[in-house]
C-alpha cells in the first residue's frame, strides 16, 4: 500500500522526504503547518509510507456510520471535546496501554492562522516520558515528512517556540494561515 499512496503522490508532483523517522516505538507526532483539510490526506499517505501506523484524536460526532468505520480504520480515536474530561490523561494512559504508538497533533488547532497553540500534545509527550517527532507539510516546495526528533524539556513555552521555529520554515497551502516565528 505504501507504494501505492507513494505513486499517488509523484503523481501530483509531491516528494517525501526519504529521510525515515528514527526507530522507536513510542512518540508524539506534531505535523505543521495545518492550513488545508489536504494535510491530512497527505500526511496519511505518508504514514503509510514510511509504516507508522500513526492514530490520531478526532471528536467523537464524527463517528457515526460508515464515516466512524472508516475514521477508526485510518487511525482515529474518538474523544468527547464537550465533557469534562482529561485527554492528556486518556493519551497518556493510550501510550500505556499500547507498545508501539504514535499519537499525531496539530497543535495550532485549526486551518486559520493561530499563533497561540494548544499545549496538549506536549503535556501528553511530558506525562507519558515520549519523543516529539516533528513533522512537515511544504505546499510551496510539495515535499513533506519528518524533521527531527525533539525530547520536551520541561519548558513549555521555550519548547514550543522552538517546533514553532522549525514549522515556520514550511509553507501551508493557505500561506497566510501559516506558522510564524515566534515573536514576528
Amino acid at each position: 500500500m505504501g507504494k501505492i499512496f507513494y505513486w499517488w503522490l509523484r503523481m501530483w508532483g509531491w516528494k517525501i522526504d526519504r529521510s525515515t523517522p528514527e526507530n522507536i516505538n513510542k512518540a508524539v507526532i506534531v505535523v505543521g503547518p495545518h492550513t488545508s483539510n489536504w494535510d491530512f490526506v497527505i500526511g496519511k499517505m505518508a504514514f503509510v509510507y514510511y509504516k507508522v501506523n500513526a492514530k490520531f484524536l478526532i471528536k467523537k460526532e464524527l463517528f457515526f456510520p460508515p464515516l466512524g468505520w472508516l475514521l477508526r480504520a485510518m487511525g482515529g480515536i474518538p474523544v468527547d471535546r464537550k465533557k469534562n474530561n482529561n485527554i492528556t490523561e486518556q493519551a497518556v494512559k493510550y501510550f500505556a496501554e499500547n507498545e508501539k504508538c504514535y499519537l499525531v497533533f496539530t497543535p495550532e488547532g485549526t486551518r486559520s492562522y493561530n499563533p497561540n497553540w494548544k499545549k496538549g500534545f506536549y503535556y501528553i509527550a511530558q506525562n507519558a516520558g515520549v519523543p516529539i517527532y516533528i513533522a512537515y507539510v511544504d505546499y510551496k516546495r510539495k515535499i513533506g515528512g519528518f524533521h527531527s526528533l525533539f525530547v520536551p524539556t520541561g519548558n513549555a513555552d521555550k519548547d514550543i517556540n522552538y517546533i514553532k521555529t522549525i514549522l515556520s520554515e514550511y509553507t501551508g497551502k493557505v500561506p497566510e494561515n501559516g506558522i510564524r516565528k515566534p515573536g514576528e
